[in-house]
């Protein structure tokens, strides 16, 4: 073993963090007797060598080492060796994007394919290993890398009768669908096999397994009562019903992995290394104790991943989920609900009740689970409101959340009781504005209230008024800030002038733009601050605080021929994706009081910033009146960029040119025509993503009606 390993130059040779001339050490690491060794070793080759799937050059020159571990017996875990090869060679250049200046990286992927599977054939001698581990990395290594995939396809069936073990057969079936996958002629061979095995009334997993192999590979296969089907099965996998329902709460709390040190004692105490791999395995321990079967949600994911657009099977499933007297199942129906509804439109009032439901439960995590899933769905929480108002109500200690590092932020279940506008989430907002720091979202969740939080707007002034204005005082400043410009509380002007006339230097000009936004939501009440204004536009001519001070005079006092320079200027500035925007806006809401700007806008709808071409184009509009040279402005970025949609939906509502027939009616009418969210992302989301697609729905539903038009700004 490791015969040439030091002829190598690994010296020459760099990883993420420099030099690699440390990866012979992790590849002896890797067949080390210890298994802290073993891990260490593992999680460098992660971490360094193969840092988050990059291929480099000594990532390549560790293959044939890490192919003489896997086939060696007397090598511990070579499970994750195995998995660790399936990563390196799985690229596939022709599924995945290459960013066209990384030639240098496309062609490590191309070799790292080409040697990782030119040793695949010694996979096909462990599908039989005596080490389970392997057994059940390789049938996925073998889908991924090797050539001939008639051959794996047919091994997989092979094995099947005879594994011992019910996690590694269902590991088979899993890499018999990313073998139809990835091979297209052989899914009809692949789907007829899953077909059988998810029509066997012998094991309640595998046909589970094969029925989420089938939504991905071929998904018209599936039986028309899949949803029925997958709840049987659901309801055969659960635990026996001592287990889930009476006595103590049978679901163990995210406590931490057993320990075997002494008591009291922490890995970290004992010097034991805190590994990247070892985080991930104490991550899914809580949720796989005490499993019978704990495998069961990421077969369901599987079948939801396979389901796609199909909402309404995956709303019924999931609704049949959260009905299990299984606490498991709940939270992974939870958590799964929240991924359809942030990707996919449709009815979840049943859904979202439901999730509601869980927020009573004593299980802390499925609690938890349910208050985060709300929080992100603003007025789609409705059905939950009285289950979220009585959460709030029963547990104050949860009102605010502490965090180790940073500022404290409002608790979940207090965040979607105020996203629905309900007033009963006043008093744990008002106890939050009481405290000696106030959590950093409390003014967006008065926003969200609207009227009904008038009464806080007393506290929001008395904490202005006594904020130090030290250097640290924009973290204390910006939430009360922001709850009187939600509030329009022209009251607080006073106390809102003292912090923009004593701003410091340190974040001084974030202080200065929050308190003059505070200051232009007042309008007419803040007149105690106009010349403070007029002396900001002079004294800072050509800045983001002149602009803002611009916009907010123009607000509280309407005087057209003091904003207009200084807008300009503004229009003008090199800050094309802050200041030159919110310039052009400030300039539309003038409306023909600005017109004389109108040739300067035009120019704008060529520049190559696509947000200040739509701001332009808009303000076009506000101030001629003239729609013909904005809408095509607009429609186009429409395509080209969705998070553009609403800001254009908004505008096109006010237009009123949405007629039947027209180029903005037939974009509206195809964004509502469309089941999947205008922002829904693959691997990533916003916490604002649900909200600002309902938004858009609306918007397109006004226009398209012509509710809202009111024409420019006069």
């Amino acid at each position: 073993m490791f015969a040439g390993i030091d002829e190598v130059d690994w010296a020459s040779m760099e990883h993420a963090y420099g030099p690699a001339d440390d990866v012979p050490g992790l590849l002896r690491g890797l067949a080390s007797a210890d298994p802290a060794e073993r891990e260490s070793a593992l999680d460098g080759m992660y971490g360094a060598v193969h840092h988050q799937g990059d291929v480099y050059d000594c990532t390549l020159a560790c293959i044939p080492f890490l192919l003489e571990l896997v086939v060696d017996p007397g090598v511990q875990d070579r499970g994750g060796l195995v998995e660790l090869l399936t990563s390196i060679g799985g690229f596939d250049l022709d599924e995945e994007e290459i960013d066209e200046e990384d030639v240098e990286g496309a062609a490590n992927y191309a070799m790292a394919a080409a040697a990782v599977t030119a040793g695949a054939g010694v996979f096909f001698e462990l599908v039989a290993d005596e080490d389970p581990g392997v057994r059940l990395a390789v049938p996925m290594a073998l889908a991924t890398l090797h050539r001939h995939p008639v051959r794996v396809l047919a091994l997989l069936r092979e094995r099947l009768p005879v594994e011992p073990d019910e996690e590694v057969r269902l590991a088979l079936v899993e890499a018999a669908g990313r073998v139809a996958l990835r091979h297209r002629p052989l899914v009809g061979r692949a789907a007829q096999w899953l077909s059988r095995l998810a029509a066997d009334p012998r094991s309640p997993g595998l046909r589970l397994a094969a029925l989420a192999q089938l939504a991905r590979c071929a998904p018209d296969a599936l039986p028309g009562d899949v949803v029925r089907v997958v709840a049987g099965l659901l309801g055969e996998l659960r635990p026996a019903p001592d287990v889930v329902a009476g006595g103590p709460d049978p679901v163990p709390a995210a406590d931490p992995v057993e320990d075997p040190g002494g008591p009291g004692e922490s890995a970290e105490e004992r010097g034991a290394p805190v590994t990247l791999v070892g985080q991930v395995r104490a991550l899914s321990a809580p949720d796989s104790a005490g499993r019978t079967a704990p495998w069961t949600a990421d077969l369901l994911r599987t079948l939801h991943v396979g389901l796609d657009d199909r909402v309404t099977d995956r709303t019924a499933l999931l609704t049949d989920q959260l009905r299990s007297p299984d606490r498991r199942q709940r939270i992974d129906a939870v958590r799964m609900s929240s991924g359809l509804i942030r990707a996919w439109r449709g009815s979840y009032e049943e859904l979202v009740h439901l999730v509601g439901v869980q927020l009573a439960d004593p299980e802390p995590r499925l609690a938890e689970a349910a208050s985060h899933v709300l929080e992100e769905l603003f007025g789609l929480a409705a059905p939950a409101a009285d289950a979220l108002a009585a959460r709030v109500t029963a547990d104050p200690g949860s009102w605010v959340k502490e965090w180790a590092s940073g500022p404290p932020g409002l608790g979940s279940a207090v965040k979607a009781l105020a996203r629905l506008g309900d007033a009963r989430a006043l008093p744990a907002l008002a106890a939050a504005l009481e405290r000696a720091e106030v959590p950093h979202d409390v003014g967006f969740a008065i926003g969200h209230l609207g009227a009904a939080a008038a009464p806080l707007a007393g506290v929001l002034r008395r904490g202005l008024g006594r904020l130090d204005l030290d250097e640290g005082v924009y973290d204390r400043a910006n939430p009360l800030l922001g709850g009187v410009t939600a509030l329009r509380a022209g009251e607080a002007a006073p106390e809102v002038l003292r912090v923009l006339q004593g701003a410091p230097e340190y974040r001084g000009e974030w202080l200065r733009t929050s308190a003059l936004r505070a200051l232009g939501s007042f309008g007419p009440a803040a007149r105690c601050a106009v010349p403070e204004l007029r002396s900001l536009m002079r004294s800072r001519p050509g800045t983001p605080a002149a602009t803002e001070a611009a916009r907010a005079l123009w607000a509280v006092e309407g005087d057209a021929e003091a904003v207009l320079p200084v807008l300009i200027e503004g229009m003008r500035s090199e800050h094309v994706h802050e200041q030159r925007p919110h310039a052009v806006c400030a300039l539309g809401r003038l409306g023909a009081r600005a017109a004389a700007v109108a040739p300067a806008l035009r120019a704008l709808l060529h520049h190559d910033e696509l947000w200040l071409r739509v701001e332009a184009a808009i303000a076009l509009w506000e101030v001629s009146g003239r729609t013909e040279e904005s809408v095509p402005v607009m429609l186009a970025a429409w395509e080209k960029n969705r998070h553009v949609r609403v800001r254009v939906a908004e505008c096109l509502a006010q237009m009123g040119v949405a007629g039947a027939g027209s180029d903005a009616a037939r974009a509206l009418r195809a964004e509502l025509a469309s089941v999947r969210r205008h922002n829904a992302m693959d691997g990533g989301y916003g916490s604002h993503d649900t909200h600002e697609d309902e938004k858009l729905l609306a918007l397109c539903r006004q226009a398209l009606t012509g509710t809202t038009g009111k024409g420019p700004t006069t």
